[in-house]
């Protein structure tokens, strides 16, 4: 834990990272991603997967494809995607209780939007324990992993990049935060998702410091090597 020990500036993403992978939220919100280009592009679902795959890839998120493409409004999407049933997420009182024990800032960072970032934070009984959240609409609906993304984010937070650990469930997301100066850790599924973003079982790549297969456990080991650090 010694690359962590001089952090005080904790930067969690949201999906896939807070609550395991396999919990039923993000298939819920690519199908409606899915419905919502077969709506608007009057396509069948497997044809309407495709585009939207493609505009992850290509753009960083389906947002950010279908409003260069097809000019959509991003409330509209965002609305629509997020309107799911966050009721599959349980509390998890252990990782509060290793949350609320990092001494500094906690943040959250995602490509979501604010209300679904709350639904899910209130689901899991963690709501109280961040200083902010930072979401694609604050982004200016630029996302990560690109460096613009990063960069709105230190400004609006004030971060300090050398003082800061990132959690993430996406790699590519990592490499740009690692070149940035932040401490990196990779939450991998434990088993694969098969969604193109989450890490699957194993995964470390170079810039990663910590890949982790549970972040309960990783923040309490985290937590308790703190309090034995020398004063």
């Amino acid at each position: 834990m010694k690359r962590l020990l001089q952090r005080d500036v904790w930067v969690f993403d949201l999906d896939n990272t807070l609550y395991p992978a396999h919990t039923a939220v993000m298939s819920q919100v690519e199908a409606r991603m899915t419905e919502f280009v077969m709506q608007l592009l009057g396509l069948e679902r497997e044809e309407a997967f495709k585009v939207q795959h493609g505009f992850w890839h290509d753009y960083g998120t389906t947002l950010n494809g279908l409003m260069v493409n097809h000019k959509i409004k991003a409330g509209d999407f965002l609305d629509f995607v997020h309107d799911i049933d966050h009721s599959v997420l349980e509390p998890n009182p252990v990782l509060a209780g290793h949350i609320a024990a990092l001494d500094g800032a906690r943040i959250i960072y995602t490509n979501g939007s604010v209300r679904h970032a709350e639904n899910v934070m209130a689901r899991l009984g963690i709501d109280h324990l961040f200083d902010g959240i930072f979401d694609i609409a604050a982004a200016d609906f630029t996302p990560k992993p690109q460096r613009e993304s990063f960069d709105r984010f230190i400004r609006r937070h004030a971060v300090n990049p050398a003082r800061a650990v990132m959690f993430e469930d996406s790699a590519r997301n990592l490499e740009t935060a690692a070149g940035i100066g932040f401490a990196t850790v990779l939450v991998r599924a434990r088993e694969n998702v098969g969604n193109g973003h989450t890490a699957g079982p194993g995964e470390h790549p170079p810039f990663v410091d910590y890949a982790v297969d549970c972040l309960d456990t990783f923040l309490g080991e985290v937590v308790d090597s703190r309090k034995e650090r020398p004063a």
